[in-house]
């Protein structure tokens, strides 16, 4: 195998980033640097800690305009949406970092006479921070910023496609002055990372990717009793019921399917709508999305990038084909997007209706510009198609009685339930998952719990 890294853009298939991977030398050197600087760091009084992450924040807020570039070569997001992945990372980091006075605070019991007792939280140690590409800054802030403000320190290993996110945060970082070695990232290879894992400075590791590779986590964690957070995949379902704004539910679901060219975990990947409004919902749908631009993701006319490589397109495709096969509609003509041709990264967006679970496409992680489109009969269907799934991270009800839309939530297997939206984080709302979506929690206070133990006192005031 190469030691070398190399990112191939998307937009042209050409080589945009080099880097070495790191060597066995470095990789003990950085554990072992992440490790001993954890030590001071955790006794940094927390509102010091706070006043370098905001600094962090700060430097790379004002780094928008390259690191959006930067996102439209390395994995394809149309240049015009590039500054708001960089809003989503200063939202989150600065939710993270004013949320943790409290997260962190010692827990309170009820007082017992001539004790003091309470629980305080504590930092866990080195937290080692494995982070995708289609998200490569929103994925990555959710584990980062608390892991540091919580007094632990961080090694993160970005993946191959966004090598240059790794560094702008270290950059950030640098810049705010946060100590050497709390913060380090690493390019490595996939046995370089297991041998991360099974580091014995490593406390924790938060992974956020597909099934196997958080399958490939947990084996490679298996017998050390550290903690392990797993941020996995997605077939999140959105109902729209006989009351819903039709035109509403359209925007909302079509912009939760196809933004980021459908490359996100929690985006809409399929649509159950109820048989009274279907064919309006559907005409509707097939008109706004034949607004869409395919093009190259520099273009800042580009509403519709290329998928991250021709082999996810092509993998889509056929899904596409196996639904057509069995009976599915496809609604819009590819031949409208001229740069769509197989074997190309550059994909045509695609309803499918007459859709059912027999279908990949209705059951498999897509992760493309796809989504099928079931017609039901009321609630109950609804909700056992929802649940059809071996995954649970979101799920999405679209109505106007929100009792209605709250109570279908209280039955659905899902991490995150929205009414009348759907594809978006708000950091103070814990981000979790069930079944095949993964397990542990990050944002919110509660996603403190999972980077730090408690640690009781338990103190007799007099003997």
């Amino acid at each position: 195998m190469s030691n070398q890294l190399k990112t191939i853009s998307p937009i042209d298939g050409s080589v945009y980033v080099t880097r070495d991977y790191a060597s066995q030398d470095e990789i003990s050197q950085a554990l072992s640097k992440a490790a001993s600087a954890q030590q001071s760091w955790k006794k940094v009084p927390l509102a010091e800690r706070a006043a370098i992450c905001s600094k962090m924040v700060d430097s790379f807020v004002a780094n928008k305009e390259q690191i959006g570039e930067e996102l439209s070569w390395m994995m394809g997001r149309p240049i015009r949406y590039g500054a708001g992945e960089v809003g989503g990372f200063e939202e989150r980091a600065r939710y993270m970092i004013d949320a943790a006075e409290q997260a962190l605070a010692p827990v309170q019991v009820p007082h017992k006479e001539g004790f003091d007792r309470y629980i305080k939280r504590e930092a866990l140690g080195v937290v080692f921070v494995i982070a995708p590409w289609n998200y490569p800054y929103l994925t990555s802030v959710n584990a980062i910023v608390p892991a540091i403000m919580a007094g632990n320190s961080v090694l993160l290993k970005h993946s191959a496609q966004t090598p240059l996110c790794a560094e702008r945060i270290a950059e950030a970082f640098a810049a705010a002055g946060l100590p050497e070695g709390v913060f380090q990232y690493l390019h490595l290879s996939h046995a370089d990372t297991e041998q991360v894992i099974q580091a014995e400075q490593v406390n924790h590791v938060c992974f956020t990717g597909s099934v196997p590779g958080g399958a490939m986590v947990e084996k490679a964690a298996a017998g050390r009793f550290i903690g392990v957070g797993l941020e996995l995949g997605g077939k999140d379902p959105a109902y729209v019921r006989a009351d819903a704004d039709i035109d509403h539910a359209v925007e909302t679901t079509i912009d939760g399917a196809f933004f980021n060219s459908g490359q996100s975990c929690c985006g809409i990947e399929r649509i159950y709508v109820d048989a009274s409004i279907h064919d309006a919902f559907v005409a509707k749908a097939v008109e706004l999305v034949k607004q869409y631009k395919l093009g190259r993701s520099d273009d800042p006319e580009t509403t519709l990038g290329p998928l991250v490589r021709a082999s996810a397109a092509d993998f889509v495709r056929e899904q596409v084909a196996d639904a057509v096969a069995k009976g599915a509609k496809a609604q819009i003509d590819p031949a409208l997007f001229e740069l769509d041709q197989p074997g190309s990264a550059y994909l045509a967006p695609q309803l499918l209706t007459e859709v059912d679970h027999s279908m990949r496409v209705m059951t498999e992680e897509s992760f493309g510009p796809v989504v099928g489109i079931q017609k039901v009969n009321g609630d109950e269907e609804a909700i056992a198609l929802m649940n059809d799934s071996e995954f649970g991270l979101t799920a999405s009800v679209f109505t106007k009685d929100i009792e209605a839309g709250v109570a279908i939530g209280e039955q659905v297997n899902t991490g995150t339930f929205f009414v009348n939206r759907c594809d978006y984080l708000d950091p103070a709302l814990a981000w979790t998952g069930v079944k095949n979506s993964g397990r542990g929690c990050t944002l919110s206070t509660l996603g403190y719990e999972h980077l730090t133990r408690p640690k009781s006192f338990h103190v007799k005031k007099s003997v």
